[in-house]
């Protein structure tokens, strides 16, 4: 992985550096009139983004690793080729290589609207192979200012068409879990995970949840909207390329197990994942590219 002194050159004054953050990872911090945010090369993880004048938009955990080969824990994972467990190889990483993988910088530049975006890409690798073995490029173009734009292209450089599956995970800070809607899933269907992948279909209200939540709502294209009414706000998760929405908190006793993650955390952040699994999952021919993008916005509640 490149150091922050490498990349010097791709920083822009006053709005865009590279730091050397603990544990051996390279971030590109944003500070402009119209946002901050910082991106890890390391997995291509966005893990953070405030909008001028609101609160953080993303959650963090305050026991995420930071270090390679562990995946960050909040802010937007990046999830590919797989979804979740790999069928058939138990001894793959969970959810993909791309989100512990070392990514490279192609560019970084600043617009009028005082936003910053930066491209990162993902090549085939000997590392990548082992796993999958499909040629590959893998870009990231992210935007930070007033919104945030996450846009991920994967290009097939192989002979023969693979399938993959991929999501942008991304963790939203709340006030409560519990107190807080998800609108736009309604009337829709979802494999719950918590169930013993039991197909459902939700009714015709927003999700609340109340317990361990896992579903993967199939079929969708919808945009999805987080209500917080203590917080006074909206978070509005809109996407284009993706026909799957994850929806993800782990709840008392799955945050208890896990080592990244602080027993009482849970109650502040809400999974509402743009993705492309199981069933939607993406098959893709020799030379063709695929594109995902997730836009996300923060409305004051009236």
């Amino acid at each position: 992985m490149s150091s922050a002194e490498e990349l010097r050159d791709f920083e822009i004054p006053g709005k865009a550096a590279f730091i050397d953050h603990s544990g051996g990872l390279t971030a590109l911090d944003i500070a402009t009139p119209a946002a901050t945010g910082r991106i890890f090369l390391h997995g291509a993880h966005i893990a953070a983004w405030q909008p001028a004048g609101a609160q953080p938009v993303l959650f963090m955990s305050g026991h995420s690793y930071f270090v390679p080969g562990k995946a960050i824990r909040g802010g937007v994972p990046l999830i590919f080729p797989w979804f979740g467990a790999r069928a058939g190889d138990a001894k793959a990483p969970q959810h993909g290589f791309a989100r512990t993988a070392a990514w490279t910088v192609e560019s970084v530049n600043a617009s009028a609207d005082e936003s910053v975006a930066i491209v990162l890409r993902l090549d085939a690798s000997r590392q990548t192979r082992a796993s999958w073995p499909f040629a590959f490029t893998a870009r990231l173009r992210a935007t930070l200012g007033a919104t945030l734009q996450m846009t991920l292209e994967i290009e097939n450089r192989s002979p023969a068409a693979f399938q993959f599956e991929e999501a942008l995970h991304t963790y939203l800070a709340v006030s409560h879990v519990e107190n807080v809607a998800v609108l736009g899933l309604e009337n829709t269907e979802y494999i719950d995970k918590v169930d013993a992948l039991a197909r459902k279909r939700l009714g015709a209200d927003p999700l609340f949840l109340s317990g361990e939540t896992d579903r993967v709502f199939v079929n969708t294209a919808a945009s999805c909207t987080v209500d917080d009414s203590e917080m006074g706000r909206r978070i509005v998760v809109e996407k284009s390329g993706s026909n799957s929405t994850v929806v993800w908190n782990p709840w008392a006793a799955k945050a208890k197990a896990m080592a990244d993650f602080g027993n009482d955390e849970w109650p502040k952040m809400l999974c509402v994942e743009t993705a492309n699994a199981g069933e939607n999952s993406v098959t893709l021919a020799p030379g063709a590219t695929h594109t995902m993008i997730a836009t996300i916005r923060v409305e004051p509640r009236g």
